[in-house]
């Protein structure tokens, strides 16, 4: 037995000894990248957070330190262990680490006082008061005041109104109006025309207000008299239009609109987002329909803008109406279903037929 059992004896110690060698290749492997990354901090002592302290200790805890002098490169064998001992002492320590002065009112509360300011800028530090309190909260007066001071809002009668409330506040009576440029093959080249459009914020109706290659402010001052008209303009039942600071927007196209009770909303430079829902109609019409086209003279032009405006009017889903239609004209049916194109079938519209 004991001459057979030599054979695997001398095979386990010649894999003993292939695994130590390989193991030590791969530690003195590990110490030059460390040196190598040591070399590229320029000498500076590298900073660790508390997690990682934490899963060095963890690691270095079924190691002595004798074992550990052989592999650490980052720091001492000394301070993984102080960092283990630190750390099994702060998990026994019960002592309350308690900041000076009065806590500090609750998140929530916090939140819930800036949002009344911002959505009532008429209210002050007592009316937020009361208004806390009918909600559950005492906070006094002076507490109120430091939580807005610190979130840069001004007392009640220099308090801005929010744009998202003023939106809210007029929102059956506002529209907005906006310019998109489009390049089309002519007789004389590639020519740009701007479209001017008008869209309803409550419905997100849309209409083509004019199409033009040389855009002026008196034509944009006419275009504006058809909008007011009291039969079928667009605008007529409106009480607020927003608008950028484009140069065409004149002060003869401010007073068409005020003539028709409509005050014109001016946005402030750089601020896209402001006219977000009409930023958007552009994108959806670019992406949609233009950019997979090429118009050949503004009529053609016209017809895509008549065809886009009328699907997207009708037949397609609005995200911002919960993926509704704006003014749906095909009654819901229980027949099989059916498929409108338009453009040659770049725009589909699919319903029910009537049974």
């Amino acid at each position: 037995m004991s001459k057979i059992a030599q054979p695997w004896q001398l095979l386990s110690v010649i894999l003993a000894g292939v695994l130590s060698d390989h193991q030590q290749r791969v530690i003195e492997y590990l110490r030059e990248e460390n040196r190598v990354l040591k070399e590229q901090l320029g000498g500076k002592r590298p900073r660790l957070s508390n997690d990682q302290r934490r899963r060095l200790a963890a690691k270095a805890k079924a190691r002595g330190r004798k074992a550990l002098a052989e592999v650490c490169t980052i720091v001492t064998p000394d301070i993984i262990l102080r960092w283990r001992r630190e750390l099994i002492a702060r998990k026994y320590d019960g002592s309350m680490r308690r900041r000076a002065g009065r806590p500090r009112v609750m998140q929530e509360i916090r939140q819930l006082v800036v949002h009344m300011a911002c959505e009532n800028p008429g209210w002050g530090y007592l009316r937020l008061e009361g208004a806390l309190k009918e909600a559950g909260h005492r906070v006094a007066r002076t507490t109120i005041a430091n939580i807005l001071k610190e979130q840069g809002l001004e007392p009640a009668p220099r308090r801005h109104t929010p744009w998202s409330t003023f939106l809210r506040n007029h929102w059956g009576a506002s529209a907005a109006t906006d310019f998109f440029t489009v390049e089309a093959w002519t007789a004389r080249g590639l020519t740009r025309f701007h479209v001017l459009f008008v869209i309803d914020l409550v419905t997100r109706r849309v209409e083509i207000a004019g199409v033009t290659d040389q855009p002026t402010g008196d034509w944009v001052t006419s275009v504006a008299r058809g909008l007011i008209d009291e039969f079928d303009g667009f605008l007529w039942k409106h009480e607020f239009l927003i608008r950028d600071r484009g140069p065409l927007f004149t002060s003869q196209f401010q007073s068409v609109l005020r003539s028709a009770e409509i005050e014109p909303i001016r946005l402030p430079p750089r601020s896209p987002n402001l006219n977000a829902y009409a930023e958007r109609f552009v994108a959806s019409i670019k992406s949609e329909c233009l950019d997979r086209m090429i118009i050949l003279g503004e009529r053609h032009l016209r017809c895509v803008l008549v065809e886009y405006v009328q699907h997207y009017n009708q037949e397609r889903c609005y995200q911002g109406l919960g993926n509704g239609l704006i003014e749906p004209v095909h009654e819901e049916g229980s027949g099989d279903v059916i498929c409108h194109e338009r453009l040659g079938g770049l725009l589909r519209f699919y319903h029910r037929s009537a049974a």
